[in-house]
C-alpha cells in the first residue's frame, strides 16, 4: 500500500454488495444474474484495489450489505444512508469526512488507476471540487475540500443529464472546479465490453473473457 506522506484527499468508494439481482440489473439483458454479480464484484475488486494503491490517509467504503472476501485492509466500512442515490451519496460524505478533502468514487469504473485517483486529489489543492464525467452523461468522481450535503441532496440521479446538473450545482455555489478525464461506466454488456478492452489486465477483464462474449437481444 503507498505511503500517504503525499496524499492529498482521503479516498471514498460508495458500493453494493455484489449480490445477484441486486447489482448491475441492466447487465442481464445478456448475462444471467448471477454472472451480472461477478461482474459486478470483480469490477469491485479492481476499484478497491485501485484506491488501496493510491495516496491516501484513510480510505472507506460506504456500503450497501455486508463485506466480503473483495474487500482489501486498510479500509473503514461505514454502512450507506439515505434512500435515493443523491440522499446516499450526500450522506457518504458527511459520515466519511473528517477535516480532509474526499474523493468518491463508485464501483462501475474498474478502469479507474490510482494515478487518476491521485491527480484527483491532488486537484484539491487548488479546487473546491473534483468532477469526472462518465459517457453516459453521469460521474464516475468527486471530489470535495468541504463536503456539503446541499451541493448533492436533489440532483436527479441515473439520467443523461445527471452530470450536467451536478456540475451546475457546484458551479451555482460558487466553486472552482477542477475537471478529470471522461469514464465509461459499465451498466450494460455493451459497456462490459469496452470497459474490459480498456483495461485488459484487471480481474474484471478477465470475468468478461470467462463469460464470453455475449450478444443482447433485439
Amino acid at each position: 500500500m503507498s505511503a500517504p506522506d503525499g496524499a492529498a484527499a482521503d479516498l471514498l468508494v460508495i458500493a453494493k454488495q455484489p449480490l445477484p439481482g441486486r447489482v448491475k440489473t441492466r447487465l442481464t439483458s445478456a448475462y444471467t444474474p448471477d454472472e451480472a454479480a461477478a461482474l459486478a464484484a470483480a469490477a469491485l475488486h479492481d476499484t478497491l484495489a485501485a484506491v488501496a494503491a493510491a495516496p491516501a490517509r484513510r480510505r472507506v467504503l460506504a456500503l450497501a450489505g455486508t463485506p466480503g472476501p473483495w474487500l482489501p485492509d486498510g479500509f473503514t466500512v461505514l454502512a450507506q444512508r439515505g434512500g435515493g442515490l443523491d440522499e446516499r451519496l450526500a450522506h457518504a460524505f458527511a459520515d466519511a469526512y473528517d477535516g480532509r478533502p474526499l474523493v468518491l468514487v463508485g464501483m462501475d469504473t474498474p478502469q479507474v488507476t490510482p494515478a487518476l485517483l491521485d491527480r484527483a486529489g491532488r486537484a484539491l489543492r487548488g479546487h473546491d471540487a473534483v468532477f469526472g464525467p462518465a459517457r453516459d452523461g453521469g460521474f464516475w468522481l468527486l471530489g470535495l475540500r468541504r463536503p456539503d450535503e446541499r451541493l448533492l441532496l436533489g440532483v436527479p440521479m441515473s439520467r443523461p443529464d445527471t452530470g450536467t446538473l451536478q456540475l451546475a450545482r457546484l458551479h451555482a455555489a460558487g466553486l472552482r472546479v477542477a475537471r478529470m478525464p471522461e469514464l465509461t461506466d459499465v451498466d450494460t454488456p455493451p459497456d462490459a465490453e469496452a470497459v474490459a478492452a480498456q483495461a485488459p489486465g484487471s480481474r474484471f477483464a478477465a470475468a468478461v473473457r470467462d463469460l464470453g462474449t455475449r450478444s443482447v437481444p433485439a
